[in-house]
This record gives structure tokens, C-alpha cells and sequence, in this order.
């Protein structure tokens, strides 16, 4: 058998040669002076060799863990060659060829480094509920899946991380652009720049070959404003009914449409900001984009939501706790997918022939509020002051005056039965003229209110 003392005095000759060590192992020689182990067998009577690894001098050998994991091609001492090669004749007994075991692992390996099975990665944990917050709404996610199909993946998915360089990129954006449009293109870089992240987020050295293709280079473009009309709540309201959600997310997107409120002004709300015998929720100032603490006056409407919630989550901190651990919030995205859902609902009712209902957002809910408000000529500040806005021009007397709880509740009552109505198919006119006058009403009785 051979020893480390032979190995390293062994020369390299005009021809290659090999010396044996037992059992059909032996290192092999190359004229360049290169040594590596192989082992000559034959499965389904055919004859092949593998390489188990190579020898240089010096190498230590691995532990009896380390040696588990270690695959064959890789430097390696005597005392390494002789595991590899007690492993590579149990797979000869069993009718395994090592060879081919070796390739197969080699491809894996491979196609795992690919930017395909990257992307592969990346979706799973956008659509993997357990993400949290990285979890990505379903129409999102099936738009990213639509842009690798059809513009990344047939130049892309093959090429390993460090051979995709800005250059090529950027042809491929610009060529997308043209052919496609700007949007494809946009989405497309916006993808690969994401997915890159996630790869060296777990912890792939290289770098992120689109940081350096700044986006405006392609296509910039202004931010979607949405809305619903009267009819579309009503549609809307309806397909949610008949979505495959719980009862309680479907309650929480009403709310959220009922009190104006951002999506993470719901999300992280508690059940000690309720005050329920004035029918207000006061959100801190630590919770408030603008840093001041905020007091939403409830309707009827959105008392009972906070009713049932309560009901259905006694114990829980939150309006609405996260699916698996009531100590914790709704997901950042679970809004918008329960919202996708009921769109999906309704586009499938559709005649092929007509336009989809355009998707919306949880912030386009709030949009929704200040909309429709607005248009059924409420005074303007009272609106701001129920969103918590500010405005700069905005003359101090009136933003005061709005800030008075009798002309809010008025206001938060009579856009509830707005709602109401128009979820009945009825108009809101008379609704309208007959909160207006409770406002004024509310406005006089709350002078000389010290807040």
C-alpha cells in the first residue's frame, strides 16, 4: 500500500504511469507532474474510471464529519482518497456508476449557481407565507413570473451569477424596450436587481451587475392614481363576499376603506388605542407618517367590524393578529392579496369582450375617501384633518375648526352610509345633504370645546 513518503517522491515520467495502493485504487502520474486517485471498475459490464481526487503535498486529511460531505474532484490526502474510494466501490456493489453520480452532481451544482434556479429561489420565498413582510401580493408576484418567462429566462436562466455583466444587460433592456415598450423594460431590470439582492443576501459573492444601470436610463414614469367609483365599490364589495378568504380580512379591507386609514395605520393597531365609549381609535404619534398622534372617529359601521374582530381575536393584541401567531400583525401584504382575490373574482365573471376591473391597493382604499369626499363638496379641511394631513396653505382657523370631534363623527357616519348606500345600488344624495347639515349642526355645538 502505498504512503505519503512515496507520494511525494514520485516523478512525473515521458508517459503517464500509475502506482497501485489496494483494492483497484491508485495515483496516477501525468507527465506535467500532476497526481491524481482513480479506480478502475465496471458496471453493467462496461468499464469506466473515476477520479476521486487530487493529491498535493501537504494536504491535511478531513474529519470523519467533513468526510460525509466531500465530494469527488477535490484535493484530497491518501487517507481521503481511501474513504472516497470505500464509498465509490459500495456504489459499484449497489450498480451505481461513480462517474456518472459525479457528473450528475456536477450539472446540479451547475444549474443550481444559474441565474434560472435563482430566480427559482426568489419566488419561492416571495410566495412562501412564512416570509412575513417579504411576502409579495399574488398579482405582483404572478407579473415578475410573467416578465422572467417571457423576456429573462431565454437569455438569462442558463448563465451562471458572474457571467451576467451590465453590458449584456443593458442590450437586453434597450432591445426589450424597443421591441416591448418601456413598462417590460423597467420591470425586467427591476427583477434582476432583485434577485441578484436575495442572492447575496444568503450569502453569494458577487456583485450585483445592475446597480450600475440606474433606471431612469430606461423609462421613468409617474406614479398610478386609482380610485373607485360608486359602482365599482358595490362590485367590489360583492366578489369579496365571494372570495376564498377569511370572513375577518374581508371585514378589515371595509374598515380600512370606512376610516380612511394607511394599510400599516391598521396593520400595527392595538386594542388599547380603542376607546370604545367615545367611539374613537387614536393612533400614537409613533404610528403616524407625520409624527402626531391621530383620533379616528368610528362609525356604526366600523364599530361593528371592531366588534367582530374583537370577538373572533379576544385575545390577541391586534385588530387583526397574523394567521399562525396572534402575537403578531397581518403580513404587509395580506391586504392586497385578499383585495387581488376579489378582483379576480370579478375579471372571471366578465364577457371576454369587456375591459378587466383594474386592480387597486390598500392605499388606493384611502384615495378612495378623500375622492369621493371631496367630490360630494365636504369641506376640504375636514377631510385632511380625518386623513391626517396638513397642508401648507391650509389657513390654521379652519384646520382648527375641522379638528373638532362633533363635525368628524358627523362626517366618518355619513361616509359609512355613503357606502352602505351605494353597496345597496341606491344613491347617496339625500345622504349627503343630510350630513352636511348634521356637520354644521356639530360645528356650533362644539364652539368653545377646549380640546
Amino acid at each position: 500500500m502505498l504512503t505519503d513518503t512515496q507520494l511525494k517522491t514520485l516523478k512525473p515520467a515521458e508517459k503517464i504511469y500509475k502506482v497501485t495502493d489496494s483494492q483497484g485504487l491508485y495515483i496516477a502520474v501525468s507527465p506535467a507532474g500532476g497526481k491524481s486517485f482513480r479506480f478502475d471498475y465496471r458496471v453493467d459490464g462496461k468499464r469506466e474510471t473515476l477520479t476521486i481526487g487530487r493529491y498535493e503535498d501537504g494536504t491535511p486529511s478531513r474529519s470523519q464529519n467533513e468526510l460525509i460531505d466531500l465530494d469527488f474532484g477535490r484535493v484530497i490526502s491518501l487517507a481521503d482518497a481511501r474513504a472516497l474510494h470505500d464509498r465509490a466501490r459500495r456504489m459499484v456493489q449497489a450498480g451505481k456508476s461513480p462517474s456518472r453520480v459525479k457528473a450528475e452532481k456536477r450539472i446540479q451544482k451547475d444549474q443550481a449557481d444559474t441565474f434560472g434556479a435563482w430566480v427559482n429561489k426568489y419566488f419561492e420565498f416571495k410566495s412562501d407565507p412564512k416570509s412575513g413582510d417579504e411576502t409579495l401580493a399574488d398579482s405582483t408576484l404572478e407579473l415578475r413570473k410573467s416578465i422572467y418567462r417571457r423576456i429573462l429566462e431565454p437569455q438569462l436562466a442558463c448563465l451562471r451569477l458572474e457571467e451576467i455583466r451590465p453590458l449584456k444587460l443593458a442590450e437586453l433592456f434597450r432591445k426589450t424596450k424597443d421591441e416591448r415598450g418601456p413598462g417590460p423594460a423597467v420591470h425586467a431590470r427591476e427583477l434582476v436587481l432583485l434577485v441578484f439582492r436575495y442572492a447575496i443576501g444568503q450569502g453569494v459573492d458577487v456583485v450585483n451587475p445592475v446597480e450600475s444601470i440606474q433606471r431612469k436610463t430606461i423609462a421613468t414614469f409617474k406614479a398610478r392614481e386609482r380610485n373607485l367609483t360608486r359602482y365599482e365599490i358595490k362590485e367590489f364589495f360583492e366578489a369579496l363576499q365571494e372570495t376564498a378568504t377569511s370572513p375577518t380580512l374581508r371585514l378589515a379591507v371595509k374598515f380600512v376603506l370606512l376610516t380612511g386609514v394607511r394599510k400599516s395605520e391598521f396593520i400595527g393597531a392595538t386594542w388599547r388605542e380603542v376607546n370604545w365609549e367615545r367611539s374613537v381609535w387614536t393612533i400614537p404619534a409613533s404610528r403616524m407618517k407625520a409624527g402626531r398622534e391621530h383620533k379616528v372617529y368610528l362609525s356604526e359601521q366600523a364599530l361593528d367590524i371592531l366588534t367582530t374582530l374583537k370577538a373572533c381575536f379576544p385575545s390577541a393584541a391586534y385588530f387583526h393578529p397574523g394567521r399562525y401567531e396572534f402575537d403578531e400583525s397581518i403580513s404587509n401584504a395580506t391586504l392586497n392579496r385578499t383585495i387581488d382575490a376579489a378582483v379576480k373574482v370579478i375579471n372571471e365573471k366578465r364577457p371576454p369582450e369587456s375591459d378587466d376591473f383594474e386592480t387597486f391597493s390598500v392605499h388606493d382604499l384611502r384615495r378612495t375617501f378623500s375622492t369621493r369626499l371631496n367630490e360630494a363638496l365636504f369641506p376640504e379641511a375636514l377631510i385632511e384633518a380625518s386623513l391626517a394631513h396638513v397642508k401648507k396653505d391650509q389657513v390654521a382657523a379652519a384646520y382648527n375648526h375641522a379638528k373638532l370631534p362633533g363635525p368628524r363623527k358627523a362626517l366618518m357616519q355619513g361616509w359609512a352610509d355613503m357606502i352602505d348606500a351605494w353597496c345597496r345600488g341606491e344613491s347617496a344624495r339625500e345622504i349627503v345633504a343630510l350630513t352636511k347639515g348634521k356637520i354644521d349642526n356639530a360645528a356650533h355645538d362644539d364652539d368653545g370645546i377646549d380640546l
